[in-house]
């Protein structure tokens, strides 16, 4: 007997298995235990599908540029605090907790060789659902994911004492926030050009930076995983222990034009002087005598911000001054912030 295949059947077929599909999820029959593991096909089926989803999407939308390996010791620091207890380390085991999960996260000391900086700026960024790896936790710093991208490459040629020579994890006595690690136990940053030197800055602008980092009105995935770990009293304690170190305070020099937008700004640009609200007695960070390398990167970062911004707003007065700065004059600027302090690195 020839059973006539219609669309009416067809479309009947279609429902029937939509129903079963329905009828077994409610049943609860199917295990979504972690410790059951996946089948051997599931797991393939599961990761060759997020292999071509990361490859499509790498390839259209991340920059040319994943990678910055300038900044490792902040990458590491994140590292420590947030991705370790999940991926190991060198000479450090993950958590056995996390390794019970399904699927495991992976070791990167392997799994890294696998992808290129620009997959692995693609996952850095964005995470992977239904696996437990997160997105970056904040999406306006891809300079913080960039620096990430060239930690994670490194990763499978590292050994564990340029590891913890990254991390550089001070006594918990000395340093019970783990700030010191990017930061230096003079306040001066390690030398690491995307770090900013904390020692001499303004107590209050530092407490307040804490906090903003703390309740997210301050963008940075690095510092948001320290200082919303931080009580009151320690934000209070860690900040004047570093406004207490030496640091910042040289006295700006060099570049001329630079000087003039420092000091009067560009009035027909709608650019105010820089000194008008980073000098003493202001509640607005120090910045002479800081790395001319942070405040180049910072500025750019304003720059290339696509939001629109309320200038009224205090947090969002940077983006709209930065945006009238002359490109090529940013450098010049940062130079003759840092000032003679520059030639001490």
């Amino acid at each position: 007997m020839t059973i006539r295949i219609t669309w009416k059947r067809v479309l009947a077929t279609l429902v029937g298995l939509a129903a079963l599909g329905l009828a077994v999820a409610w049943s609860g029959v199917i295990s979504l235990a972690a410790s059951s593991g996946h089948w051997a096909i599931t797991d393939w089926f599961l990761h060759w599908a997020m292999r071509n989803s990361v490859r499509t999407h790498a390839a259209l939308t991340t920059p040319e540029d994943p990678a910055d390996a300038s900044g490792l010791v902040s990458a590491a620091g994140h590292f420590a605090n947030a991705c370790a207890v999940c991926h190991g380390a060198p000479g450090q085991k993950p958590a056995p907790v996390m390794q019970a999960a399904t699927p495991p996260a992976p070791n990167l000391a392997i799994n890294a060789r696998e992808w290129s900086d620009k997959q692995l700026f693609w996952i850095l960024q964005h995470g992977v659902k239904y696996t437990g790896m997160p997105a970056w936790a904040v999406q306006d710093r891809p300079d913080e994911v960039r620096r990430m991208v060239a930690f994670v490459r490194r990763l499978p040629g590292m050994s564990p004492a340029q590891y913890r020579a990254l991390v550089a994890q001070a006594s918990p006595a000395i340093d019970p926030d783990n700030c010191t690690g990017c930061h230096g136990t003079d306040g001066g940053g390690r030398g690491s050009p995307d770090i900013p030197i904390l020692g001499g800055q303004s107590p209050d602008y530092l407490l307040a930076a804490l906090r903003g980092y703390a309740n997210g009105t301050r963008s940075s995935a690095v510092m948001q995983q320290v200082a919303m770990r931080m009580d009151p009293a320690a934000m209070e304690a860690a900040a004047r222990r570093f406004a207490a170190m030496p640091g910042l305070g040289a006295k700006p020099a060099g570049d001329d034009a630079a000087a003039k937008i420092v000091e009067r700004g560009l009035p027909d640009q709608q650019l105010p002087a820089c000194a008008s609200c980073h000098a003493p007695g202001k509640p607005y960070p120090v910045l002479a005598g800081q790395r001319a390398s942070y405040i180049a990167a910072r500025l750019r970062h304003w720059q290339g911000d696509k939001n629109m911004v309320d200038a009224r707003k205090s947090h969002a007065t940077m983006p709209v001054i930065a945006r009238r700065i002359p490109k090529d004059m940013i450098d010049p600027i940062a130079r003759y912030l840092e000032g003679n302090a520059g030639a001490k690195r």
